[in-house]
């Protein structure tokens, strides 16, 4: 039998994580989404706001008659950093609940080290978190291009920045005596685009993230995230596509990654570094330009993109493929005529329902995934929260 207290910290969970994952939700749509009377609704809410949780506005829309149901916010008071290191910089973020990104800074750093990255991240973090003395940061949560062992935030595997078994999470966590969460990009963005964008609402569904240190993949089975038996599945940009192709990172040759980097649409754009909004507005302006070099190697990206989405739908049969990052930019750039022999050559009763779609949560997809780790445990518990882990002021 589970006792008063439990029940509460597991009903202040709940409501918590509604609020987080709509963005603000009036009292009468908790207390219906939840199944709680009124009362405890409010003792949950009031709660929560003592807390610094939430806060409670006056200015939801009228439900019937009488006085408007309150809505019930999240509040900045309450923040998490994420970081997410590359081949050519660190960003660094603030978020609050909702994933809503509050503060951002990105940091060209090439190729960085563990402990660079580390040292990066923590300086960062103190000085966005200055610069938000009304706010406390509770966490940090790492988007990692790469495999990794998320029980202690251990590198296994980052080809592209020559990272391998180097500690991060602990490192970082003794840096700034904050908890510090591990995991990798790809699945993050795809957790995130799930809770706030292009994935709202499907049960099965691959996300593909083309990113400055390759290709990954993260991968929803009946509504729960799928990492595989050691925390690694959803690797799509080592899927061979030709095996006289280019040599990877990885070691392997004519991987999808090798074929269709982000480095090569660089060059033809003649972009040395670029974030994915600044990639995008690029490419936009070079399609526009007939005999433009990029031509062929968007005509390239998209052929090797067709080819790893047709071997994913076959074997994973997902409602929804989700497309991030540098891959999102080639995927609007083709047009809607190239778009839509995508799955042509797949089997057709396995892409029937599959969709095709771009995030939407642009170059913060990444972030706002990082920061739904960092998040986790205090959705969990949430009034176990600690007004003292504040991060120092640099």
């Amino acid at each position: 039998m589970i006792d008063s207290s439990t029940q509460r910290r597991r009903n202040l969970s709940r409501v918590l994580r509604a609020v987080h994952v709509s963005g603000g939700s009036t009292r009468a749509e908790l207390t219906r989404a939840l199944r709680l009377n009124r009362s405890t609704i409010g003792d949950l809410v009031g709660a929560l706001a003592e807390a610094g949780w939430v806060e409670e506005r006056d200015d939801a829309p009228r439900e019937g008659v009488g006085r408007p149901s309150p809505l019930v916010v999240p509040t900045a008071r309450l923040l998490v950093a994420a970081v997410n290191p590359e081949l050519d910089a660190v960003t660094v973020a603030l978020v609050a609940l909702g994933g809503r990104v509050v503060a951002r800074t990105r940091i060209p750093a090439a190729r960085p080290r563990p402990a660079e990255a580390v040292e990066i991240a923590a300086a960062a973090i103190e000085e966005l978190a200055a610069a938000h003395p009304e706010s406390t940061v509770v966490g940090v949560g790492v988007a990692v291009p790469g495999l990794v062992r998320t029980s202690d935030g251990l590198v296994r595997l980052a080809p592209d920045l020559h990272w391998t078994d180097e500690p991060l999470g602990e490192p970082l966590a003794l840096r700034l005596g904050l908890p510090v969460a591990v995991g990798n990009d790809a699945d993050l963005g795809g957790r995130a685009e799930v809770a706030f964008g292009a994935g709202a609402g499907a049960r099965d569904l691959l996300y593909v993230n083309g990113g400055p240190s390759g290709i990954g993949g993260g991968l929803v089975v009946n509504g729960a995230a799928a990492a595989g038996s050691a925390g690694y599945a959803g690797e799509i940009g080592h899927i061979g596509l030709d095996p006289r192709g280019p040599l990877c990172a990885c070691g392997a040759t004519g991987c999808f990654e090798a074929i269709a980097g982000r480095a090569s649409l660089l060059a033809a754009l003649e972009l040395t570094t670029a974030d994915d909004d600044e990639l995008e507005r690029a490419l936009t302006a070079a399609v526009a330009v007939e005999g433009h070099p990029v031509h062929a190697v968007l005509e390239t990206h998209f052929t090797a993109l067709a080819a790893a989405l047709r071997t994913s739908v076959n074997l994973l049969n997902p409602e929804r493929v989700v497309l991030g990052g540098h891959l999102a930019a080639v995927w609007d750039a083709v047009g809607a005529v190239r778009r839509g022999s995508v799955l042509r050559d797949a089997l057709p009763v396995s892409a029937a329902e599959t969709g095709v779609v771009s995030a939407a949560l642009g170059s913060s997809r990444l972030l706002i995934g990082a920061a739904e780790i960092a998040w986790e445990a205090h959705l969990e518990n949430p009034l176990a929260v600690r007004e003292s882990a504040a991060v120092p002021s640099a």
